[in-house]
This record gives C-alpha cells, sequence and structure tokens, in this order.
C-alpha cells in the first residue's frame, strides 16, 4: 500500500486561531483555497500521485481541501473518517486559545503525555494510539492500493513518531508539514515494514510563497 498523507489547506482553526474541532472548524481561508487548488492543478499536471482511494478526515478544513483536490484523481465523491482528525479537543472545541488558557490553564502535553487536552478530549498517548491503530487499519483494507488522506498536522507527525519510533525525542527539532503538504509512506505486508518515501512535498506552493 502507498499512502499519502494531505495536509489541509490554510484555515482559521489551528495553532493561532481557534481550536477546531468538529464544531469550531469553519474551513479554510481563500489562501487556503489557493493551496489547494495549486495541489489539483500540480497533480493533474504532473501525475505525480496516483489515487485508488480518496480519504479526509470529518474537520471541515480536510473535507474542503479534499473536495478542491479531487478532480485531479477523478473522484466526485470520497469517505470521511473520524480517525484521520486532529487530536480531539473535547470541551475546548470552537475556544479562542486565550479562553483555553484562562478555563484550562497551559501545559506541555508531550510532558504530560496522559492528560487529556480539555474534559471530553484526547492526551498525547490516546492520540498517538489511535493513529497508529489507522495506519494499521488502513494497510490491512488497502493492500494494494493507492490512498490519498487529506488529514491535519498532527496526524502527519504522529505518523512519523510512531511509525520511526520517535514519539518522544531528546532534543528541540520539531517536524511542521505545510499546508497542502505531501507524505508519502509504503507498507509492505510480506516484511511487515513501512517506508517512509517522502516528507512535507511542497514545489506546488512555489508560486503562492509570500501570498499571504
Amino acid at each position: 500500500m502507498r499512502l499519502i498523507l494531505v495536509r489541509h489547506g490554510d484555515a482559521p482553526a489551528g495553532f493561532h486561531g481557534v481550536i477546531g474541532g468538529h464544531h469550531g472548524c469553519t474551513g479554510l481561508t481563500p489562501l487556503g483555497r489557493r493551496q489547494a487548488a495549486a495541489l489539483r492543478d500540480y497533480l493533474s499536471e504532473t501525475r505525480r500521485v496516483r489515487a485508488d482511494v480518496l480519504l479526509a478526515s470529518e474537520l471541515a478544513r480536510a473535507i474542503e481541501t479534499a473536495s478542491i483536490i479531487a478532480p485531479a484523481f477523478g473522484f466526485e465523491t470520497f469517505a470521511q473518517e473520524c480517525d484521520l482528525c486532529e487530536l480531539h479537543p473535547g470541551e475546548s472545541d470552537g475556544l479562542t486559545w486565550t479562553e483555553y488558557a484562562n478555563r484550562y490553564g497551559s501545559f506541555n502535553m508531550e510532558s504530560e503525555p496522559d492528560r487529556v487536552f480539555a474534559p471530553g478530549g484526547e492526551s498525547w498517548t490516546t492520540f498517538h494510539e489511535r493513529v497508529r491503530r489507522m495506519l494499521e487499519r488502513l494497510a490491512k483494507e488497502y493492500t494494494d492500493e493507492h490512498v490519498v488522506a487529506v488529514c491535519h498536522a498532527g496526524v502527519i507527525v504522529a505518523s512519523m513518531r510512531v511509525l520511526l519510533d520517535i514519539r518522544h525525542p531528546d532534543n528541540e527539532a520539531q517536524m511542521r508539514p505545510t499546508n497542502t503538504g505531501l507524505t508519502e509512506w509504503e507498507y509492505d505486508p510480506a516484511s511487515d515494514r513501512w517506508t517512509l518515501h517522502s516528507f512535507n512535498e511542497t514545489s506546488h506552493l512555489h508560486d503562492l510563497r509570500g501570498d499571504g
């Protein structure tokens, strides 16, 4: 199986906007739509990626991104999966980060991996276990297929930590997937081994660099 993880386009929800779960996410910004359109055009022109299956998380920013790029693969519809969603924020869904800090305080999830983000939400540990189970399930369900999954930065970074066993790094280095960046994995059932072919491909965004 080839699994291409696509981060959604720029959105108001995220690290600097509102906490965007199922209720707080309102889709893409105008820049995010241009990023997704640039990816669609790149995929149509280059045929860089083959897709037998197109999936998206249940969050509006991922659904809108998938809708924009779907024509590049000849898809009119696609499945939505909760397992592809960003960390579930629980009761903090829709809050600004200031409101979150006032209500729940702030903490480092990596330092406190079993503490939930907010009541009803996930912890660092449970989020990574969800991503692990999702990867294992996709590998079994789509053994010989190419799967494109529109998801989130957290899911992409979690895939790196889980599959490369770097969940708890000893330094301050970070992985920061770019909006609409492509990350490609391959799973070989014969050896039960994952191979990382690329991380955060963004050549399609060249003409949008500096576009605020």
